[in-house]
């Protein structure tokens, strides 16, 4: 049973009207707000502020992912702020805003204002650059949800979620250059950051020094606005240390990370301009590997050297050192190595002239035990050959005398009176 579902039941039915008698302005209650730039003539940066639980919420009238997606498509700042203190939400939901903040043409900060937990900590890692304001703090942990039905509804559920959770670590995986398998652990255990050890583990780029609202009061009042009791710790300080990359690994990534190209390598070591065209850089290979070929070649009008036509000098006694071979390899003179290829085709001719020969030994002897008919040699000849040990098998586990090997019975010639009908000489067969 699915949530739809579970909603259409009477007792939800009648749970949701008592719900909108009660609360009935609560309809649309969005979780983000979207402020366009000021009027100032440098300022062109947008700011959104994600400061809730994301999630279309069926009972209370959240807002979905949709509705931030098609406002997001109307901004068209070249800068965006997205200010995040949200306790996290629907996995989808928080998926879909991620790609769309990584899509946009705009240069995309994030800035932890309070809290990030849960799907709102890889909503964050969508920015060019995360800025961790002073004493807040960033949670990672495993999705959850709630599954109706049979033991197969449960355990597809199960796999989902481990898809899901897969997903979300190759998210901080590629904002920190470590591996998925260590932040598939850190999820498992609810992991913890403060400001300054979610920069060290390379999740945030730098912690604000400047936000003169940061305090520590606020931080409180920030996470004190959310119940974090479903949570296995309620706050970095009822944590255990969090999981920390190795200092080589991490490193911030966002939308695109700053990478030597092989363009900049070759202009770096050809001498010319990093900003010069596709034809200029190829020029100047095609003459670097000219000059090397003219440093390489004889002078021109040079003969080459004549071949010696005399014995080297010295003892003609003294052994000729070897060339020397190439790792796992064995230099020998070329009689000897073709004596060896001859030698070698004639022993496996050998070979399979004595595998022909056990072949046809075997199915004989299968004739004789009476296994098999003596028209089906041949078959079973190629058995073989396409298949010894299972053919051997087979064969030996007939049962011997299946085929007579000589007549049931015998004739014989009667002279006794005993056989009224018979003739002098006749035949009687005698079972």
């Amino acid at each position: 049973m699915n949530l739809s579902e579970l909603l259409n039941l009477p007792a939800a039915r009648k749970l949701d009207n008592e719900r909108q008698a009660l609360h009935p302005k609560a309809e649309r209650r969005s979780w983000y707000e979207i402020k366009a730039p000021s009027n100032k003539a440098d300022d062109s940066t947008t700011e959104i502020l994600i400061y809730d639980v994301i999630d279309p919420d069926p009972w209370f009238g959240g807002v979905s992912a949709r509705d931030f997606v098609q406002d997001l498509a109307g901004v068209d700042s070249d800068n965006i702020l997205v200010r995040i203190n949200s306790p996290g939400g629907d996995v989808y939901d928080a998926l879909a805003i991620t790609n769309a903040l990584r899509n946009h043409d705009a240069s995309v900060t994030v800035q932890i204002d309070g809290l990030a937990a849960s799907a709102a900590s890889f909503i964050a890692m969508a920015g060019d650059e995360v800025v961790m304001c002073r004493n807040t703090e960033l949670m990672i942990h495993d999705a959850r949800g709630i599954c109706i039905g049979t033991a197969v509804d449960m355990a597809e559920y199960a796999s989902w979620l481990n898809r899901a959770n897969d997903n979300i670590a190759s998210i901080y995986a590629e904002k920190t250059g470590a591996d998925v398998k260590d932040w598939r652990k850190a999820m498992k255990a609810e992991t913890w950051y403060t400001a300054e050890e979610a920069v060290e583990a390379g999740l945030a780029d730098s912690v604000k020094a400047d936000d003169k609202a940061a305090d520590d009061s606020s931080a409180k009042k920030a996470a004190a606005h959310f119940d974090l009791r479903a949570y296995a710790h309620a706050g970095r300080r009822q944590a255990p240390a969090p999981f920390i990359p190795a200092a080589s690994a991490a490193g911030p990534s966002g939308k695109e990370a700053p990478v030597a190209t092989l363009k900049e390598g070759l202009a770096e070591r050809l001498g010319i301009d990093a900003d010069a065209d596709d034809e200029t850089t190829l020029k100047a290979v095609d003459e670097a590997l000219a000059e090397r070929a003219d440093d390489t070649a004889p002078p021109a009008g040079d003969p080459a050297p004549p071949a010696s036509d005399t014995a080297p000098t010295g003892d003609p006694a003294a052994p000729v050192a070897p060339a020397a071979s190439a790792a796992g390899t064995v230099t020998v003179d070329r009689e000897q190595w073709e004596a060896t290829l001859a030698a070698a085709a004639e022993g496996r001719e050998a070979r399979a002239q004595q595998i022909r020969e056990a072949d046809e030994a075997l199915v004989n002897s299968a004739v004789g035990d009476g296994r098999i008919p003596p028209a089906r040699k041949a078959h079973w000849l190629t058995a073989l050959a396409s298949d010894r040990d299972g053919a051997t098998a087979a064969l030996n586990g007939l049962e011997k005398g299946l085929i007579p090997t000589s007549e049931v019975g015998h004739m014989s010639v009667s002279d006794s009176a005993d056989t009224e009908y018979a003739w002098p000489g006749d035949p009687v067969v005698k079972a």
